[in-house]
């Protein structure tokens, strides 16, 4: 394949939201967030994240809002602290509750008990009998049977499990040292207690890695006949992570590399009989993501991609986010404004954005974009009123990345790589308030 590298080079944003985080505002309070919840109609469905931001340890390449902590005590206080913030969702009890993912961070730090505790909370304050995905998000080195035993009980349905890379020699690298057979069995685990519905991670542009590396990680992953597969290129980021200053940018693959990289592992899960789904999912033929996908019904949320068709997702927890229909409202990042704002009685919220009539058609625009691989301009008011935009995409046009057919924008069977690119053609926001965003391969 001629790769276009200019094309590739490219900064934008992984557009799991829109407009994107950056462009959040402290204009989103704790009082527009409650009135925002007491409108919601008493038919509104419910999705809820849960935000656990610790680690035992925090992984190199991490991008995600965590910290490392060895002692009982803070976890303890920060399950008291969701408690809290579950207290004031009273407004919005007995909606019915359709999705539930647990993220972080290890969620399952928090330990049977709290798990158990905070799932019951819950259970006397939303409907559950309609819950169609439980999901969390697990490290397969803190995986036990007490803890197994403790995510059936709370009604999980589907497991996702941190892999990334299976070399020992990568894994030195980017300080998670992880056997692949602790995988194995972690996997073993969850199937036998009933939770057979698995995801697993993988990253490609790791230190030291190589296109072998990835291909190897793939099959191995493959192999599980997990329902799901990621695949995240690793975004280095050392002015917004620090602790990635940890990583030796000398190690670090180009852009050649990190391109043969991404073509193997998705060679290599398809040969495995994974199909592709979206940016970087894959999934088996009777996966609900992959019928959603062929169907035209998948959607993209601040998990990536799903099937989640809730009215409204309330996000818990520090720097959690959540999209209600008025906008997005986002937590407290730091663990003492979200534990001083819940002491006085409010809502965590420093920051959102209340949604525009053009945000939520662009935002459309690009949830399909990113989703279906195409766009079809005539839904959203035509291709004349969209053609500067439309002019923008002539490089990856040129680069036979894409393809313009009337009134339909069509990513080619090359340029899934690169939707990221398109989609930003149709950010309004991204020129006036440029952010350092990853690559975009």
């Amino acid at each position: 394949m001629n790769r276009p590298f200019a094309l590739a080079e490219r900064n934008v944003p992984r557009y799991t939201s829109y407009p994107t985080a950056p462009h959040f505002s402290a204009a989103v309070t704790p009082a527009v967030y409650r009135q925002w919840l007491e409108a919601l109609s008493p038919n509104a469905t419910l999705s809820l994240y849960i935000h656990v931001p610790f680690c035992q340890e925090l992984c190199h390449y991490c991008g995600c809002n965590t910290r490392a902590v060895r002692k009982r005590e803070p976890i303890d206080a920060y399950a008291e602290e969701l408690l809290k913030e579950i207290a004031l969702l009273g407004m919005v009890a007995g909606r019915e509750l359709t999705h539930l993912h647990w993220g972080g961070g290890t969620p399952s730090i928090l330990g049977p008990r709290w798990l158990e505790t905070i799932a019951d909370r819950l259970a006397t304050l939303f409907d559950l009998s309609g819950v169609k995905e439980h999901a969390i998000e697990l490290d397969p080195r803190r995986v036990d049977r007490p803890l197994v035993g403790a995510l059936k009980a709370i009604g999980v349905t589907r497991a996702s499990l941190g892999v990334q890379d299976v070399s020992e020699d990568v894994q030195r690298l980017i300080g998670r040292v992880q056997p692949f057979a602790l995988v194995e069995r972690a996997a073993q685990w969850l199937r036998e207690a009933g939770i057979r519905d698995l995801n697993i991670d993988l990253m490609y542009g790791l230190p030291g890695q190589t296109a072998a590396h990835v291909r190897d990680s793939a099959q191995r992953a493959a192999a599980l006949k997990s329902q799901r597969l990621a695949l995240f290129g690793y975004a280095h980021v050392p002015w917004f992570k620090t602790h990635q200053r940890l990583i030796d940018e000398s190690q670090l693959p180009g852009l050649t590399e990190r391109l043969e990289q991404a073509e193997a592992a998705a060679e290599s899960l398809r040969a495995a009989g994974y199909e592709s789904v979206g940016l970087d999912h894959f999934a088996l033929p009777d996966d609900s993501l992959a019928v959603a996908a062929r169907e035209k019904r998948l959607r993209r949320n601040f998990q990536g991609y799903t099937v989640d068709e809730a009215d409204a997702l309330i996000g818990l927890g520090a720097s959690a986010i959540g999209k209600l229909p008025q906008g997005f409202a986002q937590n407290a990042p730091d663990l003492g404004g979200y534990s001083r704002s819940l002491a006085a009685g409010e809502f965590p919220i420093v920051k959102g954005l209340a949604l525009s009539n053009d945000d939520r058609l662009r935002a459309a625009m690009i949830e399909r974009l990113m989703c279906d691989l195409e766009l079809d301009l005539a839904a959203f008011g035509g291709r004349d009123r969209f053609a500067e935009e439309v002019e923008s995409l002539a490089p990856l046009v040129d680069a036979g990345l894409a393809r313009i057919e009337g009134e339909h924008i069509v990513m080619a069977a090359e340029g899934r790589a690169y939707v990221r690119i398109a989609a930003a053609a149709f950010d309004a926001h991204l020129a006036a308030g440029q952010k350092r965003h990853s690559l975009a391969i």
